[in-house]
């Protein structure tokens, strides 16, 4: 165990000089065994509660020397160890040490706590030569937003205001430990004090004396971003987080992670997570897309009731596992992926069943229609096409990572980017390669073809163009973040939005900026729609807005704020905008003035892009359906 604020121990002279020795008694009670660290005003001590005779209970004392020469800090540590032990007195929860004794001898005070058998994450980090993975931080973040829950809910709150590396301690069973209350507080709204906690994970308004629940969540994306990065951020410039996004240092983080770990990061208090409960469920939600297939029994279509007086659903229809993929609506026929591993065939008008075909892994790519085929990617690394009438397979193509970019069918070539970096242009009649390009990064971004250019983003933050006859790179335009949104196409103009927040619109035949629009977040998956007799292009972004761009100054005509992330496409009908959001709605709003029209709530999130055709809306959710809303 390693408590933070203190450093391992040196040299074993200077150990004696300043520490207990071995044996010493405290209270009649408790003997030291060893030395656990040392910091600049208190030392930690494993010892044993003599008063349990016939076991060995250990226990963890922690003791402040109070040998500072300015009377102001002696004071100001008198005051910090007497608060940390009154605090730790009321609270009661598995991840915070539970206190037993609280006392002084002489010129120390000493504070008796649960001890800890693991170390703290700074020494998890420092013994990894590899990255740390992304699913442990993931559960590591989980249990610390828990805890963080449970003292922003205190009454009164209390702050914590040092969240770090080194004052988290991970257990043999993987189980979070939040350790070192010397500086945390009770909040008082509006109170203001002195400058505390650690350079590099202090949020700014800590700065200013300002301490609040939020500011928590920032020194936990601090502490993420170090986790993941290995980049220390004591040692570089304060609050410079977006400078340094975590994907350039490890692409193995996925980017719905680093998109909640920068919206923790927000120099701007109101800009982050309203709570740390609210941060959990971020961070669960993308965990759970993460975890792969589920076994759940087969399910069939059946008609639900909307909220009282809302909007009703006309059918939905359970898959068995998440419904990520957009669905495509052809001829009387929903085909939709799941992360169930199926291509699913429904009945349109009633979402009865038809035919399901089962690839190897989970399909976030959205199914095209070419002919009597429906094309779509696999988590499996396959393309697939199978006949619509029966379901059954014409051809596949093999890649050689998983696919999430859409397929788009022109002049009989499938065009389809995939994760081992390439731009694939197979045949849609055999599924033969006819070329592939290969960028620097992974491509999820699906292409638009036009005039015989191909337009494509890459997550190595480039756009390109190329030929569509062999591949070639007509031209190619950098953000300044990695591009996972795809291309629209409109009178000249290429549309994109970039994880750098922006929303671009490109000449088409040079790749310069015509202008761009910057949004409150990154632009993940959000696809550009475009009203050409409203002059607006639609897109959403991780800032929890739906925005409304002037096509001609890229300026925004009005945003619509959601209850979280949007990386759903939008989808226009008949004067209407159509989108879902991660807070798990559906929505419908005016499309010349942002008003909400309508919203329905379903049981998960909803990432997947409707399909507006005929007067209904569908669309998919991670709560396993498909829905059929009236538009």
């Amino acid at each position: 165990m390693v408590t933070p604020g203190t450093r391992p121990l040196g040299k074993q002279q200077e150990q004696d000089e300043v520490t207990l020795s071995k044996g010493t008694l405290l209270q009649e009670r408790y003997e030291i065994i060893r030395v656990i660290a040392i910091g600049g005003m208190s030392i930690v001590y494993q010892a044993r509660d003599l008063r349990f005779s016939n076991v060995t209970k250990l226990c963890a004392i922690k003791e402040m020397v109070n040998n500072a020469p300015d009377p102001h800090l002696r004071e100001l540590a008198v005051k910090n160890f007497e608060r940390e032990a009154n605090i730790l007195a009321t609270l009661s929860h598995p991840a915070i040490p539970k206190i037993f004794d609280y006392f002084s001898e002489a010129n120390r005070s000493y504070l008796v706590m649960e001890f800890i058998e693991g170390q703290d994450l700074e020494t998890v980090l420092n013994q990894n030569l590899d990255f740390l993975s992304e699913r442990r931080v993931i559960e590591w973040a989980i249990q610390i937003c828990d805890v963080l829950d449970y003292l922003h809910s205190y009454n009164p709150p209390i702050i914590y205001r040092d969240i770090k590396p080194s004052n988290v301690m991970l257990d043999k069973h993987e189980r979070i430990m939040l350790v070192d209350f010397g500086i945390a507080k009770v909040f008082q709204s509006g109170q203001k004090g002195t400058m505390i906690g650690t350079e590099g994970y202090s949020p700014p308004e800590q700065y200013r004396g300002a301490a609040e629940p939020r500011g928590d969540l920032y020194a936990l994306g601090a502490t993420m971003h170090h986790l993941l990065t290995k980049r220390d951020p004591r040692l570089e410039p304060p609050f410079s987080f977006h400078e340094r996004p975590i994907r350039s240092f490890n692409p193995q983080v996925s980017t719905g992670l680093e998109a909640i770990i920068m919206r923790a990061l927000e120099y701007d208090v109101d800009k982050r997570f309203a709570s740390a409960k609210e941060m959990k469920q971020a961070i669960m939600l993308l965990s759970s897309a993460a975890q792969g297939v589920a076994e759940v029994p087969a399910t069939v279509a059946f008609e639900v009731r909307g909220e009282k007086g809302g909007i009703q659903p006309l059918w939905t229809f359970e898959c068995e596992d998440e419904v990520r993929s957009s669905p495509a609506v052809v001829d009387g026929v929903l085909y939709v992926g799941s992360y169930d591993n199926n291509l699913w065939a429904l009945d349109a008008r009633t979402g009865e069943f038809i035919w399901k075909y089962p690839t190897g892994g989970g399909v976030a790519s959205s199914p095209c229609v070419w002919r009597d085929l429906v094309i779509v990617g696999s988590e499996d690394r396959v393309l697939y096409a199978v006949f619509t009438h029966n379901g059954r397979i014409s051809w596949t193509c093999p890649t050689q990572d998983r696919i999430r970019s859409s397929p788009r069918v022109a002049m009989e070539h499938v065009f389809f980017g995939s994760d081992d970096r390439h731009l694939y242009n197979v045949s849609a009649r055999n599924g033969r390669v006819v070329w592939k390009f290969e960028a620097v990064g992974p491509i999820r971004s699906s292409p638009t073809i036009m005039e015989e250019i191909v337009y494509v983003g890459s997550q190595d933050h480039y756009v390109y163009a190329l030929n569509i006859q062999d591949g070639s790179v007509k031209w190619k335009f950098r953000t300044n973040r990695p591009v996972l949104s795809s291309p629209t196409f409109f009178e000249g103009l290429v549309l994109i939005g970039s994880m750098d927040w922006n929303l671009y619109a490109l000449d088409a035949k040079s790749g310069w900026a015509v202008w761009r629009c910057r949004t409150g977040g990154p632009i993940t998956a959000s696809i550009p729609a475009v009203d050409s007799s409203l002059g607006l292009a639609f897109v959403g972004s991780a800032d929890g807005n739906m925005y409304a761009v002037n096509l001609r100054t890229g300026r925004v005509a009005w945003k619509y704020a959601t209850e979280h992330q949007v990386g759903s496409s939008p989808a226009l009908f008949e004067g209407a905008v159509y989108f879902g959001s991660v807070d798990g709605h559906v929505y419908s709003l005016d499309a010349r003035s942002g008003e909400l029209r309508w919203k329905y709530k379903t049981e998960g999130i909803v990432v997947s892009s409707p399909a507006v055709v005929d007067g209904v809306v569908y669309i998919g959710s991670t709560d396993h359906r498909v829905y059929a809303l009236p538009a």
